[in-house]
């Protein structure tokens, strides 16, 4: 049961409850304490130490261990969008977006707390800098997958996908290829920066590839396209002006 500190007391509430949570406990005085509860865990929150800033988004956090991650998120999102009007992929609050197969992700709350929701059956050791099992541009694929799904950096990933394939694109397999350019659409699309999406989609479509390679491929394309509508604001469905009155959908089973 995590003790988090709580720069915002309205924001605090407001966004916790309008993703479902129940307020257990509530004060302000003679001290902060603030006590929520969500599908059978609880986190509560107190004053910030001095000094305290959120925006550094390093004061606080706690792990969420989980059987099944991905309902945990579709149940985050679609409260998100009952209450907001759409997705809060930017900024703070937020969520981190998810991947199919994906094990873990990230809810930032507005006093800047992460709380990680990991998959108990998750892999106990992951090699950070890419598998050493692994060369050139699969590797950096590789890295790639381990920034943006567990260091919630999809700049450094991007980066990592863009240098390897300069450096070595043309040494490398086509689906290789092919995987590193749907790769760089799909990051594009997560970091609202689409000049080149056209350019990459025209050197994707010259690359031979078998069935099977281009199915792999195509499931990286879809997750764009997935990543795009996920973003895309819904503005029929913000109707009363103030986040928290949606009550949120019931929390999945852990």
């Amino acid at each position: 049961m995590p003790l988090l500190p709580c720069s915002t007391v309205q924001e605090t509430l407001e966004f916790y409850q309008a993703l479902g949570f129940e307020v257990t406990y509530q004060q302000t005085k003679p001290y902060l304490y603030l006590a929520l509860r969500w599908s059978g865990f609880e986190v509560h929150f107190g004053k910030p130490p001095q000094g305290y800033e959120s925006s550094r988004e390093d004061g606080g956090g706690c792990l969420v261990m989980v059987d099944t991650v991905a309902p945990y998120h579709a149940a985050f999102t679609q409260a998100m969008r009952a209450a907001y009007g759409k997705v809060l992929a930017t900024g703070r609050p937020r969520i981190t977006r998810f991947r199919p197969g994906q094990t873990r992700f990230t809810l930032i709350d507005p006093s800047g707390n992460s709380l990680i929701f990991i998959q108990r059956d998750e892999p106990a050791e992951l090699e950070y800098g890419g598998s050493k099992k692994l060369h050139g541009l699969a590797k950096a694929l590789d890295n790639a997958r381990i920034l943006r799904e567990f260091k919630n950096d999809d700049r450094a990933a991007f980066r990592a996908v863009n240098s390897a394939l300069r450096r070595h694109g043309s040494q490398a397999q086509a689906v290789d290829r092919a995987l590193a350019l749907a790769t760089l659409i799909e990051l594009a699309a997560a970091l609202e920066e689409q000049d080149k999406t056209d350019e990459w989609i025209r050197e994707l479509e010259r690359i031979q590839l078998t069935d099977a390679e281009r199915q792999r491929v195509e499931s990286e394309l879809h997750n764009a396209e997935h990543l795009k509508e996920w973003m895309t604001p819904e503005p029929a469905a913000f109707d009363n002006g103030a986040p928290g009155h949606s009550p949120g959908p019931r929390g999945p089973a852990r």
